[in-house]
């Protein structure tokens, strides 16, 4: 049986570790027959990603910092120096400074430069790439970033991250219009809180994990093989009339309107 991503190509950004969900896409993606370049950004990440590139068959691997231009130009050059053209591209980028996603930091304190920071990588980067990858999909594809369900309610710690995300969200409906008579599709996935490098600098993350499992109607929070199935189905042709949507992946747990009543 034919892989659903069969003679498709895609770029997945922001692979950290094995515990990525980054990487529980990528390996989704490549079990189902997808070829994958990667970018990363520097060379202690590069590190980490190269054993986990070549496990999947792939020796494209750009060091690409989505705060300097002249980076990114250099690494799309790069990367349409080996394809010809693109099919899909995986964004998984967030950046907040960690002492103000800390259990005693508020909100009302975020400051001037980390708000701006946290907007550029976690937000802006994604119209920047996609902007970019755009010129590599003259036969249409798509694209899907990371949300978390703290752009449209509070959870404890995420502050400032719960802002770049609403802006995300927000930029995932304007992309997914304005690309659509190209042929492009553009989603976004929200899993619920996981236990990976970027949650565990969340303030709390370890009581938000356990609460999420303990009262989502699964009783269960996602893996990286559901968040990769997703993202699987997402760059198919089964999801030819899917854009524009925040695709949740949390075990039911947005659907609460409180604990589960064996929890109170």
């Amino acid at each position: 049986m034919a892989g659903l991503l069969d003679g498709k190509r895609g770029l997945v950004m922001g692979v950290a570790n094995e515990r990525s969900i980054a990487w529980g896409i990528a390996k989704a993606m490549a079990d189902q027959g997808a070829a994958l370049a990667f970018s990363y950004q520097g060379e202690a990440f590069g590190r980490r990603v190269e054993p986990l590139a070549a496990s999947v068959g792939s020796d494209i691997l750009i060091d690409l910092d989505v705060t300097d231009e002249a980076s990114m130009d250099r690494g799309f050059e790069l990367l349409a120096g080996r394809w010809d053209k693109l099919d899909f591209l995986v964004h998984a980028i967030a950046f907040a400074d960690k002492a103000e996603l800390a259990s005693d930091f508020r909100f009302r304190d975020t400051s001037r430069a980390n708000f701006s920071q946290s907007m550029l990588i976690s937000c802006y980067s994604f119209i920047d790439v996609a902007r970019r990858a755009s010129a590599m999909m003259p036969d249409g594809g798509t694209m899907m970033t990371l949300t978390f369900e703290g752009s449209s309610r509070v959870f404890p710690c995420y502050n400032v991250m719960g802002v770049a995300k609403a802006g995300l969200e927000t930029a995932v409906r304007y992309l997914a219009n304005d690309m659509g008579p190209e042929g492009i599709r553009v989603n976004a996935i929200s899993p619920g809180p996981m236990k990976t490098l970027a949650g565990s600098a969340i303030g709390g993350a370890r009581r938000t994990y356990k609460h999420s499992e303990a009262n989502a109607p699964m009783q269960a929070n996602a893996t990286l093989e559901a968040i990769g199935g997703t993202a699987v189905w997402l760059a198919s042709d089964g999801g030819a009339c899917t854009t524009g949507q925040v695709v949740m992946v949390d075990g039911g747990y947005n659907v609460m309107g409180m604990p589960r009543l064996e929890n109170l």
